[in-house]
């Protein structure tokens, strides 16, 4: 009898296999470490709570770059790495899963129409890899890749994206 899985496990296998497809096979990027985290990014997003987790200090959900790097400046540390890691994140996930949002995020009205998302991304990447102490020394190296590749990861995530989009297709064809 072939194991039964839930459904987040399904979506993370199937988040895990289209990533390490993309990124070995398509762009000849073998690093595990890499592939894990940006599956596992893939996975956290399917929630929206996910993407706009990071809160001010009476709580209120911030969902602007420019309230996440201010919020950051006021905290110390863990927290100040957390919100950076996050910022890294919200903005890969923006640039390469869905760019045509970016219009609406980076709107003239909003405080996020002059950041450049990718040298924004990039910038908090590092800085939250620079906290490599415990617990984070696994994951610090991950983080300057992503810096360092943020361009190529945009690009992988942006494949990735298309695959998924040709599977679902798959799927309502089969389905009729």
């Amino acid at each position: 009898m072939a194991p039964v899985f839930s459904s987040a496990e399904q979506l993370r296998r199937l988040f895990a296999a289209l990533t390490e497809q993309t990124f070995q096979v398509e762009f000849g990027v073998a690093d595990p470490p890499l592939i894990d985290y940006l599956s596992g990014m893939l996975v956290r997003f399917v929630r929206v709570d996910s993407v706009f987790t990071v809160r001010d200090l009476v709580g209120r959900r911030l969902e602007e770059v420019a309230d996440m790097l201010a919020e950051a400046e006021q905290r110390e540390a863990r927290p100040r790495r957390e919100i950076h890691r996050h910022i890294g994140d919200f903005t890969l996930f923006w640039t390469g899963v869905y760019p045509e949002a970016l219009k609406r995020l980076k709107a003239f009205d909003r405080k996020d129409a002059l950041i450049d998302y990718q040298e924004q991304g990039k910038r908090s990447y590092l800085i939250a890899s620079t906290f490599d102490g415990e617990p984070y020394e696994t994951e610090a190296p991950v983080l300057r890749r992503l810096s360092d590749e943020f361009e190529l990861c945009s690009a992988g995530l942006m494949q990735v994206r298309r695959e998924w989009e040709h599977l679902s297709d798959t799927w309502s064809v089969d389905e009729n």
